[in-house]
């Protein structure tokens, strides 16, 4: 991938894709867990390079776009960086050393209306934005054969000073990147604590016209 595909530039994504061939969103979306171990194998820059075209391509409030992205998958940078994010305290955080990508998430605060909004209703867009492109991000990498997971225990102060990146410039996430080990999957202490395969059932948390009780009514039933 070549360096100058910048700013409203497009990436030429046909060249590395079939598009014929996309898995339905229904399966996308259910294939895609967090991983927490990889292979020893490289990821392609392509396939990389298409996970950051998603992000770019995500809704944000006002537009704002807050996001920017530094991938490490030279071995010495990530080993460095990775062992910076998961010292001390953030040491539960120590299996993104084995990731063969790892991508620094940078938010900066949103335009003047994104911002003012925020201010009104108490909700930090810029936030939600960040976390809508790094879905974006995730699903393409399962789109892409490829394991993910976001990681939001570690030691930010640490990987700012030695990316000299700006006080005005937050990292809120990181995000792992790398072909899955599988096998770990069935063995992942994480998972097996959080129950991480169990999902709330639609009953709990959908409601129509109303909340509670009231919400629960089918469309047949009156008061």
């Amino acid at each position: 991938m070549k360096a100058e595909n910048r700013g409203n530039s497009k990436l030429d994504l046909g060249k590395y894709y079939n598009y014929n061939k996309r898995m339905k969103f229904g399966e996308l979306v259910k294939l895609r867990y967090s991983c927490r171990k990889y292979k020893e194998k490289p990821v392609e820059r392509e396939k990389i390079a298409k996970c950051i075209e998603a992000a770019r391509r995500a809704p944000s409030a006002c537009n704002a776009q807050p996001w920017k992205f530094i991938v490490l998958d030279e071995e010495s940078t990530r080993c460095r960086a990775a062992s910076a994010a998961s010292s001390g305290k953030y040491r539960f955080s120590r299996f993104i050393k084995g990731a063969p990508v790892l991508i620094l998430v940078l938010a900066r605060k949103s335009t003047f209306l994104a911002a003012a909004g925020s201010f009104v209703r108490n909700t930090e867009f810029y936030l939600i934005d960040i976390g809508i492109a790094c879905e974006h991000v995730v699903l393409q990498a399962s789109e892409l054969n490829l394991g993910s997971c976001y990681v939001g225990w570690f030691n930010e102060k640490k990987l700012k000073k030695m990316f000299g990146i700006p006080s005005k410039i937050s990292i809120p996430l990181l995000l792992t990147i790398g072909y899955p080990d599988e096998k770990f999957r069935e063995k992942d202490v994480v998972r097996k604590r959080a129950s991480s395969d169990r999902r709330n059932p639609v009953d709990e948390i959908l409601f129509y016209n109303g909340f509670g009780e009231s919400g629960k009514k089918k469309d047949n039933e009156s008061d």
